[in-house]
């Protein structure tokens, strides 16, 4: 698996790498993990209900191909993009979903923290408060989209959504709970946990 870490990167564009690596890609090409942060951004699901925006804001709104509905991307947040052919790994995408936030829990488990999932709405919760998002897209059975867990970062554009479309759901962060290690440093062990639980498989062709 290739690891890229742009860095900071605008949104939209980097949504755009990532259909057009999976329209490009064949049996031969290689997965990749992306490890980006973004400026503030929200963007709203195929699914996805605009009244989930709670007010206007000066902060640009996507409408993208994801599942979900909206969430909120800013600095001080690590997101990661699995760009994953599961035909290859003989994985379903209930399964990969299961991978992803195992490897968030695991990821939080290093600080003494117990996250955990809460069932019928995707994402790591602590105490049943947020700290962690899902949304993929699979398009010919690959993989695209990712996770974005809270590290450290300005909360209050959460509030004037429904986080991932519920009313009233509490968004935390690592912060939150002393930890003192910023998003690089968390994006380093999120992606220790990654690669364990997505071992390396090698093209077939």
């Amino acid at each position: 698996m290739i690891i890229r870490r742009p860095g900071l990167v605008p949104y939209e564009p980097t949504w755009r790498a990532m259909q057009e690596f999976t329209t490009r890609r064949d049996a031969s090409t290689p997965d990749e993990l992306w490890l980006v942060q973004h400026p503030p951004v929200y963007t709203l699901g195929q699914a996805g209900k605009p009244e989930h925006l709670l007010q206007t804001t000066d902060i640009p709104l996507v409408k993208i191909d994801r599942g979900g509905q909206i969430t909120y991307h800013g600095p001080g947040q690590v997101v990661a993009y699995l760009l994953i052919d599961l035909h290859r790994r003989h994985l379903k995408v209930r399964e990969m979903v299961n991978l992803l936030e195992q490897s968030i829990i695991d990821c939080i488990a290093d600080f003494g923290l117990d996250a955990r999932r809460q069932d019928g709405a995707p994402g790591v919760y602590i105490d049943g408060a947020k700290i962690a998002a899902l949304g993929l897209r699979v398009k010919n059975g690959c993989s695209y989209h990712g996770l974005s867990l809270n590290v450290d970062m300005d909360l209050t554009p959460f509030t004037w959504i429904n986080p991932c479309g519920y009313s009233g759901l509490k968004t935390i962060q690592l912060k939150d709970f002393g930890v003192t290690e910023g998003p690089d440093e968390v994006a380093a062990r999120l992606l220790g946990h990654l690669q364990r639980h997505f071992p390396e498989v090698l093209p077939t062709a």
